[in-house]
């Protein structure tokens, strides 16, 4: 008997599922946090420079990313296919914010561009693919 007969899904649905939805409420947080010009200050110069900058249609693309990020997540757990359709607004909203990341002119060291360019890039990648994969499966409907 296989998952899909059995309408049981993996373990690991449950696992990336639950991490990813940490991982983008962290995002939601770090978005409502970024208003906040005291614990701005406490950012390093190039996210400073990122966020003091960033235009309207760049914020909204990061307001997309991380709240489309966390409804999908949120779908995907309570197995609804809708999760596919978050997670491609969330991928196109990591874009956006990438776009103007790499618009503002600055250098990027290793971590930056792991922490602000490739980790939300493949993370937004990869739940959009996953959820599909799920839906495939039977997982979600």
């Amino acid at each position: 008997m296989n998952d899909k007969t059995a309408g049981r899904v993996h373990w690991s649905f449950w696992t990336i599922g639950a991490v990813a939805l940490i991982w983008n409420i962290m995002g939601v947080i770090n978005f409502f946090v970024q208003m906040n010009p005291d614990v701005l200050a406490a950012y390093r110069e190039s996210e400073r420079a990122i966020i003091e900058g960033r235009p309207l249609w760049a914020t909204g693309g990061f307001a997309i990313a991380v709240i489309g990020g966390a409804l999908g997540c949120l779908l995907l757990l309570l197995r609804k296919s809708a999760a596919f359709y978050a997670f491609i607004a969330s991928l196109l909203g990591v874009i956006v914010a990438i776009v103007h990341a790499l618009g503002v002119g600055i250098e990027f060291g290793l971590g930056e561009i792991l922490g602000i360019i490739l980790m939300p890039l493949v993370v937004a990648a990869f739940l959009t693919w996953y959820s599909k994969q799920a839906e495939r499966k039977g997982w979600i409907s």
